[in-house]
């Protein structure tokens, strides 16, 4: 399905372009900066909506409409080898539960909670909204611009990304309750072998293997559906369900 890729890349690519007006909404400092003033920031409301949208569409957030997703799959352009992942990929854990315990330290410390200010220092809903706010900007961009360049696919995502914990997370609490949910599933006997889903995999996932093992759930897919759309023999598709309903 080539027009729903063509989609996919489109929202990416807006949502790239759209990051000095978003960056703020995904700062994981400034939930720890609104934290210890007792503020509920903006970036809170978005890290929370990841969390609870997860339980039905997983890392699907990462796949088709996150900023820098977008800037990594442009990367593929200078950069389309495989980063070393397995182990590796729990890097972004040592990141996030630290950065979790300094939230709730820094909130417990103001005394809670006291107010909402969606847009906390973003002046006018606008993360750069003045010469100096450029600084973070490219900061940001230059760091996943070199750990792209030097590690490979979506070497980000694997290690540095401090959001798909929480996706991840709630990925797992949906497979345990079986709540429906966005999913991939494999017709396991039509499967040719061909690897076609392996080297387009932007998350460098053997996805072949996993049809194999009739076993399409992994903590690193973003549901972006490169497999399902560029399968010759149509083996994969993405399917809102839930987990016993779609084994086969």
């Amino acid at each position: 399905m080539e027009k729903r890729q063509n989609v996919r890349n489109s929202c990416l690519i807006i949502s790239f372009l759209l990051f000095p007006v978003t960056q703020f909404y995904f700062s994981p400092f400034l939930i720890i900066w609104g934290a210890s003033k007792g503020i509920i920031t903006g970036s809170f409301l978005i890290f929370t909506i990841f969390f609870f949208g997860s339980l039905l569409i997983g890392r699907a957030f990462c796949g088709w409409i996150m900023p820098c997703g977008g800037m990594q799959e442009i990367m593929f352009m200078a950069n389309d080898k495989k980063p070393k992942t397995g182990k590796l990929d729990y890097i972004k854990f040592f990141i996030w539960f630290p950065w979790l315990i300094a939230i709730i330290t820094v909130v417990l410390l103001a005394g809670g909670y006291k107010r909402v200010d969606y847009l906390f220092i973003i002046a006018h809903g606008i993360s750069v909204s003045n010469i100096y706010m450029y600084i973070p900007y490219y900061i940001v961009i230059l760091l996943f611009f070199l750990n792209s360049i030097i590690f490979g696919k979506r070497a980000n995502c694997h290690y540095l990304c401090w959001m798909s914990p929480f996706m991840i997370v709630g990925r797992k609490i949906s497979n345990l309750l079986n709540i429906p949910a966005l999913r991939l599933t494999a017709k396991q006997g039509n499967c040719i072998g061909c690897e076609t889903c392996n080297n387009l995999c932007p998350m460098s996932l053997d996805v072949s293997n996993m049809v194999k093992n009739n076993n399409l759930e992994n903590p690193e897919c973003i549901l972006c559906a490169k497999c399902a759309d560029n399968c010759p023999k149509q083996v994969i598709q993405l399917h809102f369900g839930r987990v016993k309903t779609l084994k086969r």
